[in-house]
């Protein structure tokens, strides 16, 4: 005994809304590859054809060199000029494990969260979530790029090549930081003030580079 089966096609208008709504899903544009991308990929194919064995005859290795060299040289001169090409904001802010910990909260809640423990007077708590703080802030505003897994320490350093007159005050915050996470020293009132005190200077500055 067979069995039939209705299969529902959409007509043109609804299948073109479905294929809108699919394409408009956030993992699309996850996926798009960046402008460096493009570039590198046009350059190759340009270098791929040139190197051919037709070409190559017709232009001769001498030419091949220099074209070569040129095309190296603007590169290494466009990254003198713009910088490494950083990694999408919506990539970055994406990104949850903040310091060792899995931590999707932003600067100002975790300011919030801190003041909250200090009020409550757990110095400890209070100093972990404010340096975290300190550390998602410069994240938020793109001044710095640490690497997967950076450590309070590597944070400060990077924080001082941004703000040099405050480098000594940043690698107390992390040592701060890193005496309650990791060894286990208790903190203190005057210890969280000075931490909320750095935290509060460096959020309202702006870069050494954009002021020169």
């Amino acid at each position: 005994m067979s069995r039939s089966f209705d299969v529902y096609v959409p007509d043109g208008d609804e299948a073109r809304r479905w294929a809108q709504e699919e394409l408009a899903n956030p993992r699309y544009a996850d996926a798009k590859p960046t402008w460096f991308d493009l570039f590198a990929r046009d350059i190759g194919r340009f270098l791929r054809d040139l190197f051919t064995s037709e070409n190559g005859a017709n232009v001769g290795p001498a030419a091949l060199i220099i074209v070569s060299v040129i095309i190296v040289a603007a590169l290494v001169i466009a990254l003198i000029i713009w910088g490494r090409p950083r990694r999408a904001r919506s990539v970055r802010s994406a990104r949850g494990d903040l310091l060792g910990a899995a931590d999707d909260r932003s600067a100002a809640q975790l300011r919030s969260d801190a003041d909250r423990s200090a009020r409550d007077g757990d110095w400890d708590t209070a100093t972990i979530l404010r340096f975290r703080a300190l550390a998602r802030g410069l994240l938020e505003r793109d001044l710095i790029d640490p690497a997967p897994g950076a450590t309070a320490q590597a944070i400060a350093r990077e924080a001082s090549t941004v703000f040099a007159d405050e480098s000594s005050a940043v690698r107390r915050a992390a040592v701060s930081f890193d005496d309650v996470r990791y060894l286990r020293h208790p903190a203190n009132a005057e210890s969280y003030r000075e931490l909320a005190d750095t935290d509060d200077r460096l959020r309202a500055r702006r870069p050494e580079a954009v002021l020169a």
